[in-house]
């Protein structure tokens, strides 16, 4: 059995509970592990608090805690297969699109080790003479994060890097079903030489573990990736000591096509955008807005591509997608697509089980496409978070921005013109955190991440996502001080 970390200890959970994980290309048993909760949370906060408050983390000067820092990003470099094999088997993603996290996350943890140092202070300009004054940044204290499923070692390592670069200690709490990885990081952050009590990590639900770490007075921030309804509750119940809070709750993120766009390439790049991990990422451009000159052409397309998609297991050569991470998840897909033609699209391609009996043990469901979409449909307008793409039609750049708009979230979205100053005029009007042009998908440490409305609050990765996990002090110095004399 696998254990959580709680002051710098290995320990099972208090309730002596565990919790099966599956693969949900076969629904195979992979690991079993310990499941927390509010008392374990209890302890990890508690280990934390006093590690903050007493312990030589955040008085380790900013070089050595971004030498530690880049020693686990060479650590998870050393270990990348076997951690590339734990995201896999715990997601069912491909075993390639797994090494290419590791990739990723190695960069994370290098990035803000560089920038540990980088950044102690502004000195200000005072306007009140014989003073001085300087704006600080130091650490916010406990920090609680909760990470999600879809990408687990990924979206840790966009919490854990940058908040113990500023010197904060951490409770973390991995999705529930796909902890595997999170665990084993958590080993190399021991192996780096983080002190006790700096990280812990706690498993369970997050009903009972994130609530704790949300509520908890003894908790100075709150970072969670996932759900809209989650984040909500998370929200009110950070309120009890108004605690920090960083939400990336996700999108319903528009893919606009102009008819001056290479075609080739827009259709291709409308395939990954979608259908990359199943559908399962939070930038996904599950919303595809095509103009009517190349609509019907755009559409056939796809339609002949889409049903090409290999599904398989992720370790077998020649697989492009993998399962649906449950069963429960499976059947929301189901549901919204039987939503979809309710509402009256057109269904153009999947919207079923496979038939495959490879595939039957596994959460599989066939890559989806509706036509004849308009804004007012759920379809266009929830996140379905799976392998369906709506298709809708514009006419002109002013419906498209509009239609683009006209959604409660606005986390990403990506435009397609050789026209550059027409792209960069439309991504300039569209409200979301990142806008690419000829492009969808990349990001990169150094760039801010986060979304405007109701994709969240805060930014993850860049110098952004480094102060987030800061507090703000301002030091005056009155170099010569004397009597004010204002009372008689």
């Amino acid at each position: 059995m696998t254990k959580m970390y709680i002051n710098g200890e290995w320990t099972a959970s208090i309730s002596g509970k565990t919790r099966d994980i599956m693969n949900p290309f076969n629904q195979e048993i992979v690991a079993t592990v310990a499941e927390g909760n509010e008392q374990d949370a209890r302890a990890a906060i508690a280990a934390a608090r006093t590690a903050f408050d007493d312990g030589p983390w955040r008085h380790t000067p900013a070089n050595e805690r971004g030498a530690i820092v880049a020693k686990i990003a060479a650590l998870i470099l050393r270990d990348k297969e076997e951690l590339a094999t734990l995201e896999s088997l715990d997601t069912g993603k491909t075993i390639i699109e797994s090494r290419g996290d590791m990739e990723d996350i190695a960069s994370v943890f290098q990035y803000y080790a560089g920038l540990a140092d980088k950044d102690q202070g502004e000195v200000l300009a005072s306007p009140i003479p014989d003073s001085k004054s300087i704006a600080v940044r130091e650490p916010v204290g406990v920090c609680g994060q909760i990470t999600p499923w879809n990408y687990p070692l990924l979206q840790a390592s966009w919490k854990l890097a940058p908040a113990l670069v500023a010197g904060n200690t951490i409770v973390i709490k991995p999705s529930e079903i796909t902890p595997l990885t999170t665990i084993k990081v958590t080993e190399l952050i021991e192996e780096a030489g983080v002190p006790k009590g700096v990280v812990n990590l706690v498993l369970g639900k997050g009903s009972e573990v994130g609530h704790e770490l949300a509520i908890h007075r003894d908790v100075d921030l709150i970072s969670f990736t996932g759900g809209l309804e989650t984040g909500r509750s998370i929200m009110q119940a950070a309120s009890t000591n108004f605690k920090k809070i960083a939400l990336e709750l996700g999108g319903k993120n528009p893919n606009i096509v102009f008819a001056d766009s290479d075609f080739d390439t827009a259709v291709d790049q409308a395939l990954n955008a979608v259908y990359f991990h199943a559908g399962q990422v939070c930038s996904a451009g599950a919303r595809l807005l095509v103009e009517d000159s190349i609509h019907d052409d755009f559409v056939e397309a796809l339609v002949e591509r889409v049903k090409r998609i290999k599904l398989g297991n992720g370790f077998d050569e020649g697989t492009e997608s993998g399962p649906l991470i449950s069963a429960e998840h499976r059947e929301k897909v189901e549901n919204y697509v039987a939503i979809g033609v309710k509402e009256g699209a057109m269904l153009r391609a999947g919207g079923k089980r496979p038939e495959d009996e490879a595939l039957q043990n596994g959460f599989f469901y066939e890559p989806t496409i509706f036509t004849n979409c308009h804004s007012s449909m759920r379809i266009v307008q929830e996140e379905v978070f799976g392998p369906v793409l709506t298709v809708e039609r514009f006419s002109t750049e002013e419906e498209v921005i509009t239609l683009a708009n006209n959604t409660i979230y606005g986390l990403a979205g990506a435009v397609w013109s050789n026209d550059i100053v027409k792209a960069e005029r439309v991504a300039a009007a569209l409200r979301m955190g990142t806008v690419w042009i000829n492009d969808f998908h990349p990001y990169f440490a150094q760039a801010p991440w986060g979304g405007y409305k109701q994709s969240g609050i805060g930014r993850e990765l860049g110098k952004t996502g480094l102060e987030e996990y800061t507090e703000l002090k301002h030091v005056y110095q009155n170099t010569n001080p004397q009597p004010v004399g204002w009372f008689k």
